[in-house]
């Protein structure tokens, strides 16, 4: 339990410090990073860790994918260049047919696209304003799926009877899935009026409203999302006979531990708020 709350005390101490000097290019250094130390978690829990070729490829594509999504010119092209990674590694099990098989093929590619995609989604919302709303909205993001995982840990601990899946991962509970939607709700409705505070100051007096009822709903429906790549992720380890994807949080285990539920979480967030963006000046909906 030291090691737990020792670890995550550092790792929020870092993660501060990131938020405060934010800067555009760190944050993207930091989503590669992340993407490839999560896929190589990956890689190493399936096996497929021992085909050097692919494992060299599947890593310098997955580090490239968050800086291919701030360049115009890559970005425009990302399908064209995801199909050319496809194709190579084709080309891989072409050339090394004895050792490489077709299901080591799907897997590193579908790994190499979806996991860097899911956190650059991350990025995406920071991008969405340059004014401090893009920063809040991905705290935000990543506070109601953690809010939402603790708030499910100790629910489910202190009342938790019924198993949701006890073959994949014994110890959650619907108990505390309510709890944690719960939880997740709350945060999502209170931390608008807490931003529109903190902004008025930082602005100069300037005021913003926000839509509440969209904040509570999407923390809600990332809650939710949270538990299905939570559920993903041990599904994937217990296949794998693996406890942790890694340690490179004591106490906590691997990025994928700690990021499964982004995985699912980030990209309903991004494409929500693409589809309502919900703060401003004056907002006829807000609540």
């Amino acid at each position: 339990m030291t090691r737990r709350i020792i670890s995550a005390a550092v790792a929020a101490f870092l993660a501060i410090l990131v938020l405060i000097v934010d800067f555009l290019p760190l944050f993207i250094v930091i989503i590669s990073a992340l993407s490839v130390v999560a896929v190589y978690e990956m890689l190493v829990a399936t096996k497929y860790i021992k085909n050097k070729a692919l494992s060299v490829l599947s890593l310098c594509f997955v580090f490239l994918v968050p800086v291919m999504f701030i360049v115009e010119h890559l970005r425009d092209n990302l399908p064209m260049i995801c199909c050319i990674f496809l194709l190579t590694l084709f080309i891989v099990m072409i050339y090394m047919h004895e050792k490489v098989s077709f299901e080591a093929v799907s897997l590193v590619g579908f790994v190499s696209i979806s996991i860097p995609l899911s956190l650059s989604c991350l990025l995406f919302i920071r991008l969405l304003s340059e004014e401090a709303h893009g920063m809040f909205l991905m705290v935000f993001t990543l506070t109601i799926i953690w809010v939402g995982d603790a708030g499910a840990y100790f629910v489910g601990t202190l009342l938790g009877k019924h198993k949701m899946a006890p073959k994949i991962s014994p110890k959650k509970t619907w108990e505390g899935f309510v709890g944690g939607l719960i939880c997740s709700g709350l945060i999502g409705f209170a931390a608008p009026f807490v931003y529109e505070i903190i902004y008025s100051e930082i602005a100069g007096g300037k005021i913003i409203e926000t839509n509440k009822l969209f904040f509570a709903a999407t923390a809600v429906i990332c809650s939710a999302l949270g538990v299905v790549g939570d559920f993903s992720a041990s599904l994937v380890k217990r296949q794998c006979a693996v406890k942790d994807f890694g340690n490179i949080m004591p106490g906590h285990g691997g990025v994928l531990d700690r990021f499964d539920s982004v995985l699912f979480a980030a990209p309903f967030m991004y494409q929500a708020l693409l589809i309502y963006f919900p703060i401003g000046e004056f907002m006829m909906f807000s609540f």
